[in-house]
C-alpha cells in the first residue's frame, strides 16, 4: 500500500488531541535535536495544538557541533524553548559513580545523557501549564531496540511509533519542513558514529523488512535478534499478580490482566 502523508495526518493530528486530553495536558514539550524525528514532532504539534502550546527544549552535552539545526528547527517553527546544557549533570553522576569505586561501564557511558536528557524533559514539563513530555521515537529505530529505556523510549505518547524512518521524512515533508531538517544522519552523539554505523545495517532495510517482509538474509538474523532481545523496554512495567482483590472500577487491565 503507497503511503499517503496527507490522509495519515488528518487521523494522526485527531489522535495527538485526544491524547493530550487524556494526559490532562496543554503544553507539549519536546526535545529538540534538529533530526527529522524530533523537527517532525515538534511541527506536528504546532498543527495540533497551535505554536503558544509547543514548548522546545535543546539539550546539548557540553559543545554540540551541530546544535545549530536545534537553534534553527525553533526559530523556523517560531516555539517557545530554552537550552539546558547537560554537562554537569551528566559527568556528576559519573564522577560519583567513580568515587564509590563503581567503575561506569560503555553503556552507562552511550546511555546515562538519553536519561538525563528525559529527566530534563520531565523537569521542564512539570514547571509549565499541562506540560506533557511527547516521544520523538519511530518504528525504524524502536523495531531494532535502538533507544534508551526510560530515557529516550520515554514520553507521555508516541505519535511516530508506528512510522518508519522514510515515512516520517514524507511526514515531516507534507507539514512543509526544510530539507536540511529531514536529511540530518541521526548519531548516538558520543562517538560521532551515525545510527547505521553501530547497527551494522541501514534502517532501510529494516523499513522493507517490516512494510514488505523483504530482506537480505545476512542481516535477517541480526534484525530478528536485536527485535527480539529489546522488547522488554516497551512492556508496561510488569507487577505480580497475588491474587488479593481489588474491588474497585478501574478503567485498565493494569491491575487485573485477566480482566476482559
Amino acid at each position: 500500500m503507497e503511503f499517503n502523508p496527507q490522509m495519515q495526518l488528518a487521523g494522526l493530528l485527531e489522535w495527538m488531541h485526544e491524547r493530550m486530553a487524556a494526559c490532562y495536558g496543554k503544553t507539549a514539550v519536546i526535545g529538540i535535536s534538529g533530526g527529522k524525528d524530533s523537527s517532525t514532532v515538534a511541527a506536528l504539534a504546532v498543527a495540533a495544538y497551535g505554536r503558544e502550546n509547543v514548548f522546545g527544549v535543546l539539550m546539548p552535552n557540553g559543545v554540540q557541533p551541530d546544535i545549530d539545526y536545534s537553534q534553527a528547527l525553533v526559530e523556523h517553527l517560531n516555539i517557545p524553548h530554552t537550552t539546558i546544557n547537560i554537562h554537569d549533570a551528566v559527568e556528576g553522576v559519573l564522577n560519583e559513580l567513580k568515587k564509590a569505586g563503581i567503575e561506569p561501564s560503555r553503556q552507562t557511558t552511550v546511555n546515562l545523557p538519553s536519561r538525563v536528557r528525559m529527566a530534563t524533559l520531565y523537569a521542564v514539563a512539570q514547571s509549565l501549564p499541562g506540560g506533557t513530555v511527547i516521544n520523538t521515537s519511530n518504528l525504524s529505530e524502536d523495531w531494532v531496540g535502538y533507544c534508551t529505556i526510560y530515557g529516550d523510549s520515554a514520553g507521555a505518547f508516541s505519535p511516530l511509533g508506528m512510522y518508519t524512518t522514510e515515512e516520517v521524512i514524507a511526514l515531516g515533508r507534507a507539514l512543509g519542513l526544510p530539507e536540511r531538517f529531514l536529511i540530518k544522519p541521526p548519531s548516538d552523539g558520543l562517538t560521532g558514529l551515525t545510527d547505521e554505523d553501530n547497527l551494522g545495517f541501514t534502517y532501510h532495510a529494516v523499513n522493507e523488512y517490516i512494510r514488505r517482509g523483504v530482506v537480505d538474509e545476512k542481516i535477517k538474523a541480526d534484525i530478528d535478534h536485536k527485535h527480539a532481545v529489546s522488547r522488554f523496554k516497551f512492556q508496561t512495567l510488569p507487577v505480580y499478580q497475588n491474587g488479593l482483590p481489588i474491588v474497585l472500577e478501574e478503567p485498565t487491565d493494569y491491575y487485573n490482566p485477566d480482566k476482559k
